[in-house]
């Protein structure tokens, strides 16, 4: 009976000691983040923005009934209604200007342009109507709208739907730019521009919305906004500067992982925000690591890389370069539409590590 007893004792403690170790292991393991598409993330931002903002609506061509042409606006017509969710006749000229008068009457409106290529048809509202009204009018007139869409080189489609506008709307005063690159991106400064009181053009890129992200925890919320104007340094790094924004962000940090196997630690620069540009962030990196590339999709004359270029050279963070900065950027020339030729005419990891052996001499 004793032995009976004693052995009853010892399943038991072993049971305890087993279960301390399994609770313990459980509690140490962290929780597995979520994955969130491009799409998602901006589909998300734009339903919590709608819901939270009666003013808000979407208007653009398919957004409705189709659920977005690329379907980021996926379910919200069935949620929100005809009222919200406004299908749009072949007229950018026509509902960009339908949009910014719903932001003068006080609404606030995003307008998705199918590309921003066809924002070339509307682009007297943007700049003329939207992006000058506030100072022509002394401040008394905000104009808060939101012109987003994918930008940018896709995929096949040739010289007429593959510019990149970061460069023709970061030039007009009165506008705000943002070209996200994650998720994170993508929900907190959607949501963050839905908020602003100012016209923001929000360039997307079609390529990037079937691809998934973690989101951290703070970002899953309703709250997550992202700062208009700050940039993010996605991986640091001692030896030389990357900056780039949108796609081109997952080439740089592609580029840095294999040079870092060389012994070539880059840091990769998310600018986030085309304007106001963070120039801050970028002359801090450069005065540690005392080189700098910039790189994009766009091309080079009077592109993103030739304004941080000449803010560089303009700056305190001049006398820090130990070389030449450098841009990485589209070839100058119309799209072709051959794949060779459109491979070869935008920028690839190759060219960015080229250029970064070529700035240190390696």
């Amino acid at each position: 009976m004793s032995k009976m007893a004693s052995l009853m004792c010892f399943v038991r403690s072993g049971r305890k000691a087993a279960s301390v170790v399994l609770r313990r292991e459980f509690h140490r393991t962290s929780p597995a983040a979520l994955q969130m598409t491009v799409r998602d993330a901006l589909n998300q931002a734009m339903d919590e923005e709608l819901e939270r903002d009666e003013r808000v609506f979407l208007l653009g061509e398919e957004v409705a009934q189709y659920d977005g042409a690329y379907k980021v606006s996926r379910g919200l017509w069935k949620k929100y209604g005809d009222k919200r969710i406004i299908d749009t006749p072949i007229t950018e000229m026509g509902f960009a200007g339908i949009a910014v008068g719903a932001a003068m009457a006080g609404l606030r409106p995003v307008c998705e342009f199918m590309t921003f290529n066809f924002s070339m048809q509307a682009i007297d509202q943007v700049i003329n109507s939207a992006a000058k009204t506030y100072y022509m009018s002394a401040g008394l007139q905000p104009v808060p709208i939101v012109f987003r869409g994918p930008n940018g080189a896709s995929a096949g489609v040739a010289a007429q739907h593959s510019q990149c506008f970061a460069a023709w709307y970061g030039h007009c005063p009165g506008l705000k730019v943002l070209s996200p690159w994650n998720s994170e991106d993508a929900k907190g400064l959607l949501k963050s521009a839905i908020r602003d009181d100012n016209p923001v053009v929000f360039l997307e890129n079609e390529l990037m919305y079937g691809v998934p992200f973690e989101m951290s925890e703070e970002a899953q919320s309703k709250d997550f906004t992202i700062p208009i104007g700050k940039a993010k340094t996605e991986r640091q790094g001692n030896h030389i500067t990357l900056v780039s924004h949108s796609r081109y962000v997952s080439f740089c940090l592609d580029a840095a992982a294999v040079l870092a196997k060389e012994g070539i630690e880059c840091e990769v620069i998310n600018l986030r925000t085309i304007r106001p540009m963070d120039v801050e962030a970028i002359e801090a990196s450069v005065m540690k690591t005392n080189h700098l590339i910039t790189v994009e999709g766009g091309w080079p004359q009077f592109g993103i890389g030739a304004e941080i270029c000449a803010r560089i050279m303009e700056g305190p963070a001049f006398n820090y370069l130990d070389a030449p900065a450098i841009r990485v950027t589209g070839v100058d020339i119309p799209m072709p539409y051959a794949k060779i030729l459109e491979d070869n005419s935008i920028p690839q990891i190759k060219d960015i590590i080229f250029s970064v052996k070529k700035t240190l001499n390696v």
